[in-house]
């Protein structure tokens, strides 16, 4: 069954480049992108489809499996680890992507005529701190259920599953009727998951009739410089895992191939959150790790988003001639390891973090233009990497609390 989805995921993927290619070929350009706007509601429905399970797929696992914790110490212990991970993975992905563009610079000699004034303005609002951490905390469950808010979601999650944990055999019942509903939902995510390939279709085509494939060529430096560092930044996690998992690490990267292919061909690290989940279940990461460590990990953690701040925010400033020194770099890369942990929630986050940090260093707003015609190509990427960097984490904080059974020769998973 999942090698016959990564199957029809790679075929999708395949025609929607050919028929996209045709339409962009065989009519005019505002006919190319009225046709991609209906192809486009495949892809469409089915994010639409995955946002309605997230919420109450992160609420169930992640409730259920605090309340097997085992105890507040335990939950802390857990929390420690995964966001020194996270703050660690973080600092590598951005001070990478610093690097790859002052390496290879690949705004160098790039003509930014006609691309910065002609740019959509973005929201910018200045990031506060302040802001940031009320906006955490949810007035409402339920408004922050319906809007998705993935980070309200876990600190209710939090308080529910500890309060159920504390209460012990009181509570078994609502205990059991989560993790009957976290089943239920992963049932509801398989049959989710049968239109995935006509949504990587729908993604692909849409973005190759409006684009074409010749985008690519024109920024065939910045798209192949990126691709590059997301490469070292793969190396870069996979021998991090290698160090604390050894060679199992190769079985959990190929286990991924379906999310990754998801991730990938609709640029949404969100839309293979639920396969994600269910395939690090299934390499060995106990339940009660993988419903905690993911979630946070979608607000925390997305390493392939942060090493593009950087990189596309050195882009600009090379494509305007516009000089970053050492210090400013530094300065940057500390700005970016909080503001972007501040919007993770909100689609396309990198764009607005970036147009938010431009101005900073004397660049305006609008030079986000520069990236906006080749961005859906490399948020394929980056949101291919955010897959792996989560799922490794995962892997090794379970591994870093013993409950990760080994792949292939435990029987079952440590106990949820």
């Amino acid at each position: 069954m999942q090698r016959a989805l990564f199957i029809a995921l790679i075929i999708a993927m395949i025609a929607g480049i050919v028929v996209g290619a045709i339409i962009h070929g065989s009519v005019s350009t505002a006919m190319a992108a009225e046709i991609a706007g209906y192809i486009k509601i495949g892809s469409d429905i089915f994010l639409r489809m995955i946002k309605m399970i997230i919420a109450p797929l992160i609420l169930t696992t992640l409730s259920a499996g605090i309340a097997h914790v085992g105890g507040g110490a335990a939950l802390g212990r857990i929390g420690a680890r995964t966001m020194a991970w996270f703050i660690t993975a973080s600092f590598v992905s951005l001070a990478l992507g610093l690097l790859i563009a002052t390496l290879l610079a690949p705004g160098a000699g790039f003509d930014p005529t006609g691309l910065v004034d002609e740019a959509p303005k973005l929201a910018t609002a200045a990031f506060s701190l302040r802001e940031f951490l009320s906006h955490v905390f949810p007035t409402s469950f339920i408004e922050a259920m319906a809007k998705n808010e993935v980070l309200q979601i876990v600190v209710f999650s939090l308080f529910l599953g500890t309060a159920l944990q504390a209460m012990g055999p009181k509570a078994k019942l609502v205990t059991e009727l989560l993790e009957q509903g976290g089943h239920v939902m992963l049932k509801i995510t398989g049959y989710v998951m049968t239109f995935a390939p006509v949504a990587v279709f729908a993604a692909l085509a849409a973005v190759v009739a409006t684009q074409g494939l010749g985008v690519l060529v024109d920024y065939g430096r910045l798209v192949g410089s990126f691709y590059i560092g997301l490469l070292i930044l793969w190396a870069l996690l996979v021998g991090a895992g290698f160090v604390v998992l050894g060679p199992s690490v190769g079985k959990l990267i190929g286990s991924l191939r379906d999310p990754l292919v998801l991730a990938f061909a609709t640029a949404s690290s969100e839309a293979a959150y639920p396969r994600v989940l269910a395939k690090v279940e299934e390499y060995g990461v106990a339940n009660r790790v993988a419903s905690f460590v993911l979630p946070l990990g979608y607000s925390f953690n997305l390493d392939g988003s942060m090493m593009y701040c950087t990189f596309a925010a050195m882009f600009i400033a090379q494509a305007l001639g516009v000089e970053i020194t050492l210090t400013e770099q530094i300065l940057m890369l500390l700005l970016l390891m909080v503001t972007s942990k501040g919007i993770a929630g909100v689609p396309r986050a990198s764009l607005v973090v970036i147009a938010a940090t431009l101005p900073i260093f004397g660049m305006p707003a609008e030079a986000i233009g520069l990236v906006l015609a080749v961005d859906a190509f490399m948020d394929m990427g980056r949101s291919a990497t955010n897959v792996i960097g989560n799922s490794i984490a995962c892997a090794v904080v379970a591994k870093w609390e013993g409950l990760l059974r080994r792949p292939g020769i435990d029987a079952v998973a440590a106990p949820a």
